[in-house]
């Protein structure tokens, strides 16, 4: 007994004794270490603006806004005012489209308050993000405009003013005897559909008329004959047995896909009915590019520090310039700057826009440095079409986790209906794509797998559009890194691709979009 109260008083017994009673008494609260930044970020774009704080431990933060002027004000708890915090004043750009202006300060012991002046109103998210990839703890703040761009009204709008984009005339067909009418803008002209397809709806001509000024409620009947030679691209085409030709068979300056007898060709249908004459249609043929990655999220990087984002971004620009050049064509970017896009964002933006296909671009990654060559993704409805595809596809379907989306934004529901969705038309037809651009890219370089294969990736799960993922190559590789970064390969590269949409829709019309004028 004696042995053991000798032990208790010990001087190094009641030191931690006394100390677990500090403990106890002040509460983790006190002795919790406040929160180290690792790094500030600004993403800006049209979409919305990000900005992210990475720290080693996770941020608390409350928000409240202010409606005039419109400000953001958010409260960063267990942290110091530290000079890389201060750094998100410098890194707001007078270009962003959603932010005017941040400032910081100590609002409280333990409190940083941040406040964003904000250019418009906005629709904030603001979340964590648990460890992931090469990131710590990630405090996300999400500036969503109000009110934002209807992306069918930017795409017409941007036509109208692009110098190349109306339709030229076709010189195969035979014009009537002139009528006395006056023209109107080219972007609104269009070919007679099929009656068969009068119930699909067509927004994009819709607001084509609206933009170029012309009247819903003009009656087709008003031009009893076919327009002369020198006005036949600008008015109203009328009820004339002489069938128009298909827009989608015209192909790049350099490289057309084999003529059809002009008999043969029906206007952007790929039924037999003969073309009604009460209705018409601005039937303007859109491909979705997909750049993939983009923001938080770099996608693979090569040996030589070249980012995937960068170069998938640089490609599709390129065809983004050859798509638009065609006549009746244009081409829609999921993302046409640095910034993040969700998986599912991704295709909701083509089917707002009715787009017509669906291409993402991605540069492939491996372990070692030894795979090489481009690939060809279509969506699958079983297993994958074997176990690289079914790896590439896990790798690329986990840009969420890396990228940073609100979970609690997500509707579940939908989510789950949106990745569920998948038809064998739409399978059939991105495997007829896939082959034409695979046929195309092979000409310019090597293959990774001379056919298109298969994986559920969900990005290519709009039920309604035929969609493929283009491997341009392996970026983990030193000479395909290299290719990739050059300007001749990217040049090459874009080329094969439009080519192959030129052998796809040759072969396969787009379907009809009726508007009844």
């Amino acid at each position: 007994m004696n042995k053991n109260n000798k032990s208790l008083g010990s001087p190094s017994r009641r030191h931690a004794l006394k100390m677990g009673g500090i403990v106890l008494l002040l509460g983790t609260h006190h002795i919790a270490r406040g929160a180290s930044i690792v790094a500030v970020r600004v993403w800006p774009s049209k979409d919305y603006t990000r900005l992210t704080i990475e720290s080693d431990t996770e941020i608390k933060a409350h928000q409240f806004f202010i409606d005039e002027p419109p400000r953001l004000a958010v409260d960063l708890e267990g942290i110091d005012l530290i000079p890389a915090l201060r750094e998100l004043v410098a890194k707001v750009k007078s270009d962003d489209p959603n932010i005017s202006g941040i400032r910081v300060g100590q609002n409280a012991p333990g409190v940083v308050r941040l406040v964003m002046d904000l250019k418009k109103q906005i629709l904030p998210q603001v979340f964590s993000l648990a460890p992931v990839a090469a990131y710590q703890h990630r405090l996300v703040l999400d500036l969503y405009p109000a009110h934002p761009i209807d992306p069918l009204e930017a795409l017409i709008a941007d036509r109208l003013t692009d110098p190349v984009a109306p339709a030229k005339p076709v010189k195969q067909v035979k014009p009537a005897e002139p009528v006395a009418t006056a023209p109107v803008p080219s972007a609104s002209v269009a070919p007679p559909v099929n009656a068969a397809s009068q119930a699909a709806n067509d927004p994009l001509g819709n607001l084509m008329a609206q933009q170029s000024g012309k009247a819903a409620s003009t009656p087709a009947a008003v031009v009893p004959a076919a327009p002369a030679a020198s006005v036949a691209a600008n008015a109203v085409r009328p009820a004339a047995p002489v069938r128009p030709p298909v827009v989608a068979s015209v192909e790049p300056p350099v490289i057309r896909p084999p003529s059809r007898p002009q008999a043969d060709v029906t206007p952007f249908s790929r039924g037999d009915t003969a073309p009604e004459i009460e209705n018409k249609t601005d039937r303007l043929v859109i491909v979705a590019l997909d750049p993939g990655h983009g923001g938080e999220d770099p996608g693979a990087i090569g040996p030589g520090g070249t980012r995937e984002k960068d170069v998938v971004l640089q490609i599709a620009h390129r065809l983004r310039d050859r798509i638009n050049q065609q006549p009746n064509m244009r081409a829609y970017l999921t993302r046409d700057a640095d910034f993040f896009v969700p998986l599912q964002v991704r295709v909701q933006k083509a089917r707002s826009v009715k787009a017509d296909l669906f291409i993402s671009l991605h540069a492939d990654a491996f372990f070692t440095e030894t795979p090489q060559g481009a690939s060809v993704f279509a969506l699958s409805e079983k297993g994958a079409s074997s176990s690289a595809a079914r790896w590439i596809a896990n790798k690329e379907n986990s840009a969420d986790l890396v990228g940073g989306v609100n979970v609690k934004a997500k509707d579940a529901q939908v989510q789950r209906a949106m990745f569920d969705m998948s038809t064998t038309a739409q399978i059939n037809d991105s495997m007829k794509l896939g082959s034409a651009m695979l046929g195309e890219i092979g000409n310019v370089g090597k293959l990774h797998k001379p056919r298109v294969e298969q994986a559920r990736f969900a990005v290519l799960k709009a039920p309604d559009i035929p969609s493929v993922l283009v491997e341009t190559a392996f970026i983990s590789n030193p000479a395909e890194e290299a290719r990739l970064r050059s300007d001749g390969y990217q040049i090459q590269l874009a080329d094969a691709l439009m080519r192959g949409i030129s052998r796809y829709f040759a072969k396969n019309p787009p379907l009809a979009r009726n508007r009844a004028l």
